[in-house]
């Protein structure tokens, strides 16, 4: 079957834009050829800076031929509708139609068309202009002299040419005939800029890629990737380094050039005084090149890896040469902003919070601080922080926002306040809080375990949350301009991860008090309601991280529905213990037990319009089984509700277990719904009990299945 090769050559593509678009080519070409009836066997994007191609192999050389029958008006209808059907069927008169018997509607006209399938080069000529012209590029320009005409081509860059070929293998492949904006699409496409400039003729995908790596152009994204991450290892080595690998500044690069060449260039030794994550987001951010570190020690030495994208005739020296003045000067300003920071101690900085406003609502950063300070005090006996330490850190941890450094690379906030505050002598718990106070900013991001850093990072999101929800600025949808959901999930994280009792409501409850009285919006409501409503947003949190880890949401659900459940990480260990025992033959025999009971009840209560609450009369038991579950539920009662006093989740459900049996025989040896009035009342009260006893550890009702 015949494949596809397509090519859009241009100038220079963002590397940031290439990968996505590669993406939008594939997925274009396929969706037409899909929508036209072409299905193919398979199909795959490159891009590289000048370049997007595509190769679609396996599709038909002509499109199915189509037969379809429409039904038309009935025999007899108005002539105009008549017409209309012939019009729509091209029909040259009713005659040439069918007719076709409805036995309620009456005989009805029938056309049969049929619709031979176009070749699919004809296809490919139609549909290719099309999404070359309507491509989603997030930015894009027009040029020439063309661009002053309506309708003229939109691109990222000036296009150049189109290779468009469609044929077997064994064949030589065709032209596609088309032309955009006056370029024709052909089989010509250009190697390396530098390198091998010239014009080269392709046919197909495979002798595509061979002369374009023989023009010293690298097809493959991820082949790129891997020549620069790997040449840049053996480089290092071959010196006696390890490379610092930085995979998105692999990626990066990889879109920068077409045929990687890495090169070791070198700065003054006096630079390594600089943090080391300031020379390499230095050396990073300026001109796109890895750092070296020394095996022996971690630490970084005075060398860097450029990836060139030239073989250039002098190895190299030219191109080192100039990255090296760059790196030196851009070095030298880091190290003045560095030393210069050093000069002003961070709480001389702290006044200019003052003037710094966080949110109009919830006042400046320096009222902010201090809301962090005071709630870091009360959080830190609860997570067995020192409460001076906290204070110290909480105080300190947002200075380095109005440091030099931070100021050029905001990425290194909180890593320079760890390395201004070990400066001026501070205890090294307070510094670590400085850059940890800030994490876990997402799920792969690590969990401060340090108790100071975790009393100040709690304090950091819970006043954020508590800010933002006082003036009703929650997140809806998919909108969280505050990032309240990550604020969220990183207390979760904090409280779980170290195995912290805390109780949300009350901590919460305490946040609000320090807010601006201009935060105030919930004057009716009040501090407890507006907590609970957090605590509900915890929930939800809760429910994505659970079952991100492959637990049941409605779980968590039962557990919190008891309500007054604030503390997480006694929720977590409960909706644990709660699933492997629903997981066991008792707890899906109970589960069903339960619901049953409780479908019982609803629709009785319903019907009544009365609740069956209140203990059941042992006289009135009739028979073994009522009594046998009377005396279970009595048994499990005593045993979960203490269970549960001591937090031991595991006992409680295995008290629940001593359930099962009772409540199977009760449903198969007893009529709930008595003829006696006395004895069903009495037998809904001991279905009622079922329901209660099992509350003890979750709400059923809640659980699925």
């Amino acid at each position: 079957m015949p494949d596809l090769l397509l090519e859009l050559f241009s100038e220079e593509i963002p590397a940031r834009m290439q990968a996505k678009a590669a993406d939008d080519l594939r997925r274009m070409v396929t969706d037409k050829l899909v929508a036209e009836g072409l299905v193919y066997e398979g199909a795959k994007a490159f891009a590289t800076p000048r370049r997007l191609a595509l190769t679609v192999h396996g599709i038909p050389v002509r499109q199915s031929d189509l037969k379809e029958e429409r039904r038309g008006p009935r025999v007899g209808g108005p002539d105009a509708a008549i017409q209309g059907f012939l019009k729509a069927t091209g029909l040259a008169q009713i005659e040439d139609a069918k007719i076709q018997t409805d036995p309620k509607k009456g005989d009805f006209y029938i056309a049969l068309i049929e619709k031979p399938g176009r070749a699919t080069i004809d296809v490919l000529a139609e549909i290719l202009p099309v999404i070359i012209r309507t491509f989603p590029w997030p930015k894009s320009m027009r040029w020439g002299e063309r661009s002053t005409k309506s309708g003229s081509l939109s691109w990222v860059r000036p296009l150049h040419s189109i290779i468009a070929t469609f044929g077997p293998e064994t064949e030589e492949p065709d032209v596609v005939k088309f032309s955009v904006d006056g370029i024709e699409a052909g089989q010509t496409t250009f190697g390396h800029r530098f390198m091998a400039p010239a014009a080269i003729s392709v046919r197909r995908f495979e002798d595509y890629e061979a002369k374009l790596k023989a023009a010293k152009v690298v097809l493959d994204l991820q082949a790129r990737r891997d020549i620069i991450l790997a040449d840049a290892k053996q480089l290092a080595f071959a010196q006696g380094f390890e490379l610092v690998e930085d995979q998105a500044l692999a990626d990066e690069v990889a879109g920068l050039v077409e045929w990687p060449v890495a090169l070791m260039g070198s700065f003054d030794e006096e630079y390594l005084t600089i943090p080391d994550e300031v020379i390499r987001a230095t050396i990073r951010n300026n001109q796109k090149c890895f750092v070296v570190s020394d095996p022996k020690t971690g630490k970084l030495t005075n060398k860097f890896i450029l990836t060139a994208n030239i073989e250039a005739t002098d190895g190299g020296k030219t191109i080192i040469g100039g990255n090296e003045r760059v790196i030196r000067a851009r070095l030298s300003d880091a190290k003045f902003f560095y030393e210069t920071d050093l000069k002003t101690k961070l709480e001389a900085r702290l006044p200019k919070f003052e003037q710094i406003v966080f949110h109009e609502k919830l006042g400046t950063q320096g009222e902010r601080i201090k809301r962090i300070e005071r709630l870091a005090a009360e959080i830190a006996p609860l997570v067995g922080a020192d409460v001076e330490k906290a204070k110290r850190a909480a105080h300190l941890a947002k200075a380095d926002l109005l440091t030099e450094v931070v100021g050029e690379f905001p990425e290194l906030q909180g890593l320079m306040g760890k390395y201004y505050t070990l400066a001026q002598g501070e205890d090294a718990s307070v510094a670590a809080a400085s850059e940890e106070h800030y994490k876990p900013q997402g799920p792969a991001d690590r969990v401060p375990t340090d108790p100071v850093s975790v009393a100040v990072a709690l304090a950091d999101k819970i006043d954020t949350l508590v800010g933002f929800w006082a003036i009703d600025e929650k997140p809806t949808g998919s909108k969280d301009p505050y990032a309240l959901r990550r604020a969220a999930l990183g207390v979760i994280r904090l409280i779980v991860e170290n195995a912290l009792r805390l109780p949300i409501l009350n901590v919460t409850q305490s946040a609000i008090v320090g807010l601006p009285d201009r935060s105030a919006k919930y004057p009716t409501a009040g501090a407890q309601s507006l907590s609970s409503d957090l605590l509900s947003f915890f929930a939800d949190r809760l429910k994505v991280q659970l079952r991100d880890q492959g637990a049941r949401h409605d779980l968590v659900d039962a557990v919190f529905s008891l309500g007054g459940q604030d503390d997480l990480l006694l929720v977590v260990r409960r909706v644990e213990a709660l699933g492997k025992f629903l997981d066991t033959d008792d707890g899906k025999n109970l589960l069903a037990g339960t619901k049953r009971a409780s479908n019982i009840l609803s629709i009785e209560e319903k019907k009544d319009k009365r609740t069956f609450d209140g203990a059941p009369d042992a006289g009135l038991y009739n028979l073994p089984e009522e009594k046998a579950l009377a005396q279970a539920i009595d048994q499990v009662k005593h045993e979960a509700a203490a269970a549960v006093a001591r937090e031991d989740s595991a006992t409680a459900m295995s008290a629940m277990a001593k359930l099962r049996p009772a409540v199977d025989a009760f449903f198969d040896k007893v009529k709930v719904n008595d003829d006696e009035p006395k004895v069903r009342e009495n037998r809904l009260k001991l279905l009622n009990e079922i329901r209660a006893a099992t509350r003890a550890v979750a709400d059923f009702s809640k659980i699925e299945g």
